[in-house]
C-alpha cells in the first residue's frame, strides 16, 4: 500500500512522536520566555525602590514597609523561578519518555517481522523498515530509486490505490492483500493495513501502513483446496469437482442447443486381478500411469478424472478441473464437441493407447479398459443421473466381453457405429484404390467447344458408386482428404494428356480441381503438385486450381503466400462457388486469380427470380472489368444457356451438356464435340 519513493527517517521528521516532541519545544519556550518576563518586571520592582524620588519619605515607618515590599517581591520571585525551574523539570521528564518511545518505536520496526512504512499526505515514503530488504531484497538505495506502486502487480494496484484513498478519507483503511514483486521477479503477497497520523487541526497528514508477507500461507490454503478437490495418488481431480463441471456443462447445455458434450467412464479390466498378484503399491503405481496416459490422450480442454466417492466440496476458482470416481474408474468430460461420434472416436483411441503395455517395478503389465458414454442429448437435469447413464453403458460393455465402448444413447450407438464404418471403409477404399476421378465438362457459349474439365472424385464401391456428399465431409474430418487427392491428381493429369494428344485444340483442353482446405494448409503443396504435373508431362498452364471464397479471402499473409507461389508454378486460379462466401472487391483485386466461378445456386433459378439474374450480371460485368474470365455452374435448361450467353458469360458447365462422367465417357463426348464442330464449320 505504500507508494513512490523512499527515504530513511530522522528522529525529529516522522509520526506522532516528532509532532509531540514540536509542542514540548514550544511549550518550553513559552515557560522560559514567561519566567524570564516575571522575573524581568519583579527585579525592576525591587530595583524602583533605590530610585531618587523614594528618598524623599526618611521615616522609619517608611522605610519599614520598603523592606516588606522588598522581602514580598523576592519572595515571589523565587517562587516563580521554583515554579518554572519543577516546569522545566516535568517537560525533560516528558522529553525523555518521548525518547523512550521513539527508541522503543525504532527497536520494534527494526526488529519487526512484518514491514513498516511511512508515507506523507502526497503518498512518498518517508520511511520503511529494514524487514523490507529482508522479505522483498531491496535495499534502502534502491527503494529510494523505484516507485512502489510499480513493483506491485498491475491488476492488484487499484485495490492498493483505494485503500490508501480510504484510509487517507476515514482515518483507517481496510485490510487488504496484493501482489509485489521481489527483488528475483518472483511475486510476493503481502496482507497491508494503514492508519491516519492526524494534525492538530485534525487533518490527515501521514499514514502508518504495516504490511505482512503472508506468501507461505497463501500456498498452504492453495495446497489446503488443491487437496480437496485432488487425489492424492494420481494428482487428477475427484468427484467433488468433477460432479461440480459436469453440472456446469449440462445446464449449459440446457441454455445453448449447439453446445454438446460427452462423458466418459473408463473402468479398467481385471484390476484386482493386479492387485492381489502384484500388490497394492504395484496397482498405485500402474493407477498413477493410466492416470498420465489417460491426460495425454484427450485434447487440452477435455477434464480428465478419476473420482473417488465421499467429499462434496464447492468447486474452487482457477482450478485445474481434474477429479477422482473410485479404485479404477476414470472419467472424461469431452467438453463443446461437434458431434457426439467425437466421444466414440476417443474411446476408441483411449483403448488403443491403454493397451500399450505399461511397465511396473520392471514388470510389463497389459490391460484393457471397458467405456462407457452418456451424451448432453440425455434428458437428465442433474449431473449423478448422467453419470449413471454412462456406468450403466460401461457395466453393459463389460457384459459384452469387456474391453469395448458403448453408449447409452441407442439412436447415437447406432450412428456411430455407421459413422466409424464409414471412416474404416474410407480408409480401406484408399488403400485398395476405390476413388475414381469422374469428369463435368466446360463448354464455350460462344463457339460450342469443350474447353476443358472439372475432376471430380467418386467412390467406386463394390455394390455401388458412391457420390461426393456421403464421405467427403467424413474424408475431411478424419485427414483422408489431402491423400486421396493427391491420388487422383496424377490420373486426372494422365486423363488430359491423352486427351489433349488425340484432340489437339488451341487453346488446349484444361483441367480444374478443387483444392480443400486441408490442401491448402499442407506446406509441401506446390511441391506435390509439381511433382503430379511433371510425371504426367502436363503444362502448368492447363491446370486450374479451384479454391473456395473462404480460402482465397482468408488470411491475407498467409494467403497470399501460398497464392502466389501456385501462380509461380504456372498454374491457373479459380475461386469456385463465388457469391456465397464473404468477397472482398479490394482483395479481390489483389490476388493473382484468373477465373470466377458462379456458384450454381444463383444459375438455377435465375431464368425466373430477376433478383439472382441480376446477381449473375453483376458477377460476370465485375469479372469483365477485372479482367477476369467466368464459368456458370449449374446450367441445366436451354433458358440457362440463352440467358447466359444475353450476359455474355463465357463459359459453363452442367446437366445440360453432361453429368459428371468417367473418362471413358469423357473421351466419347470429346469425340462427339470434334464432330459436331467439324460439321458445321464444313470441315
Amino acid at each position: 500500500m505504500d507508494q513512490e519513493t523512499s527515504q530513511p527517517v530522522s528522529d525529529e521528521s516522522s509520526g506522532a512522536i516528532p509532532l509531540e516532541v514540536g509542542r514540548i519545544e514550544g511549550r518550553e519556550w513559552w515557560l522560559w520566555g514567561f519566567a524570564v518576563a516575571v522575573t524581568l518586571a519583579l527585579t525592576l520592582g525591587i530595583v524602583s525602590f533605590t530610585f531618587p524620588w523614594f528618598k524623599q519619605q526618611t521615616d522609619a515607618a517608611y522605610w519599614f514597609d520598603l523592606r516588606e515590599w522588598v522581602r514580598g517581591l523576592s519572595a515571589l520571585v523565587l517562587l516563580f523561578d521554583v515554579y518554572s525551574v519543577y516546569q522545566y523539570l516535568q517537560l525533560q521528564r516528558i522529553r525523555r519518555q518521548l525518547a523512550e518511545r521513539d527508541q522503543l518505536f525504532q527497536l520494534i520496526s527494526e526488529n519487526a517481522a512484518d514491514m513498516i512504512a511511512l508515507v506523507d499526505s502526497d503518498g512518498r515514503r518517508l520511511y520503511n523498515s529494514p524487514a523490507y530488504q529482508k522479505v522483498l531484497g531491496y535495499s534502502p538505495e534502491e527503494l529510494k530509486a523505484t516507485s512502489a506502486i510499480e513493483q506491485i502487480h498491475p491488476d492488484d494496484q487499484p485495490r492498493v490505490l483505494k485503500a490508501a484513498d480510504k484510509a487517507r478519507r476515514t482515518g483507517r483503511g481496510e485490510r487488504v492483500e496484493y501482489r509485489i514483486r521481489h527483488k528475483n521477479g518472483s511475486w510476493r503477497t503481502l496482507e497491508s493495513t494503514a492508519c491516519a497520523i492526524r494534525n492538530s487541526r485534525g487533518q490527515t497528514g501521514q499514514l502508518v501502513i504495516v504490511n505482512r508477507d503472508i506468501t507461505e500461507r497463501k500456498r498452504a490454503e492453495e495446497l489446503l483446496v488443491h487437496n480437496a478437490f485432488h487425489d492424492g495418488l494420481t494428482n487428477l481431480p475427484n468427484r467433488a469437482l468433477f460432479m461440480d463441471r459436469l453440472q456446469h456443462a449440462l445446464s449449459l447445455s440446457k441454455r445453448q442447443s449447439n453446445y454438446k458434450f460427452a462423458v466418459l467412464l473408463i473402468d479398467i479390466d481385471e484390476f484386482k486381478i493386479i492387485n492381489d498378484s502384484l500388490g497394492h503399491s504395484a496397482g498405485d503405481e500402474l493407477l498413477i500411469q493410466i492416470g498420465q496416459r489417460l491426460k495425454h490422450s484427450v485434447r487440452r480442454a477435455d477434464t480428465v478424472s478419476r473420482a473417488r466417492e465421499r467429499e462434496e466440496l464447492d468447486r474452487p476458482a482457477n482450478d485445474d478441473r481434474l477429479a477422482r470416481l473410485g479404485g479404477d474408474e476414470f472419467t472424461i468430460l469431452l467438453d463443446d464437441i461437434r458431434d457426439p461420434i467425437e466421444a466414440v472416436r476417443v474411446a476408441e483411441r483411449i483403448q488403443a493407447e491403454l493397451t500399450i503395455p505399461f511397465v511396473v517395478n520392471k514388470q510389463e503389465i497389459v490391460i484393457s479398459a471397458s467405456i462407457g458414454i452418456a451424451s448432453s442429448a440425455s434428458p437428465h437435469t442433474q449431473a449423478e443421473e448422467l453419470l449413471r447413464d454412462a456406468d450403466m453403458a460401461m457395466y453393459r460393455a463389460k457384459r459384452s466381453g469387456k474391453a469395448r465402448c458403448e453408449v447409452s444413447d441407442t439412436a447415437m450407438h447406432a450412428n456411430a457405429v455407421k459413422r466409424l464404418q464409414l471412416e474404416t471403409d474410407l480408409r480401406r477404399a484408399l488403400d485398395q484404390r476405390e476413388f475414381r476421378v469422374h469428369y463435368q465438362p466446360i463448354v464455350s457459349l460462344q463457339t460450342g467447344r469443350i474447353t476443358g474439365f472439372e475432376a471430380l472424385t467418386r467412390w467406386q464401391r463394390p455394390e455401388r458408386l458412391v457420390p461426393p456428399l456421403e464421405f467427403i465431409g467424413v474424408a475431411e474430418e478424419i485427414g483422408l482428404i489431402v491423400p486421396m487427392n493427391r491420388q487422383l491428381w496424377l490420373e486426372a493429369f494422365q486423363h488430359l494428356r491423352a486427351w489433349q494428344s488425340e484432340f489437339p485444340s488451341s487453346p488446349p483442353l484444361t483441367i480444374s480441381v478443387n483444392i480443400t482446405a486441408k490442401d491448402f494448409a499442407q506446406p509441401d503443396l506446390v511441391d506435390a503438385l509439381r511433382q503430379s504435373l511433371e510425371q504426367s508431362g502436363v503444362d502448368p498452364h492447363c491446370l486450374q486450381l479451384e479454391i473456395i471464397e473462404t480460402i482465397a479471402m482468408g488470411d491475407a499473409e498467409k494467403s497470399g503466400h501460398v497464392l502466389s507461389q501456385l501462380k509461380a508454378l504456372g498454374v491457373r486460379l479459380s475461386i469456385d462457388d463465388f457469391g456465397t462466401g464473404y468477397s472482398s472487391l479490394s482483395r479481390l483485386r489483389r490476388i493473382p486469380v484468373d477465373t470466377l466461378k458462379i456458384d450454381r445456386a444463383f444459375i438455377l433459378h435465375m431464368d425466373n427470380d430477376p433478383e439472382n439474374r441480376e446477381i449473375v450480371r453483376i458477377i460476370i460485368t465485375l469479372a469483365r472489368n477485372l479482367g477476369l474470365k467466368v464459368v456458370a455452374e449449374g446450367t441445366e435448361t436451354e433458358a440457362h444457356i440463352n440467358l447466359l450467353k444475353q450476359l455474355n458469360c463465357e463459359m459453363a458447365q452442367g446437366y445440360f451438356f453432361s453429368r459428371p462422367a468417367d473418362h471413358q465417357a469423357m473421351f466419347k463426348l470429346l469425340a462427339d464435340n470434334a464432330n459436331i464442330r467439324a460439321a458445321s464449320t464444313g470441315g
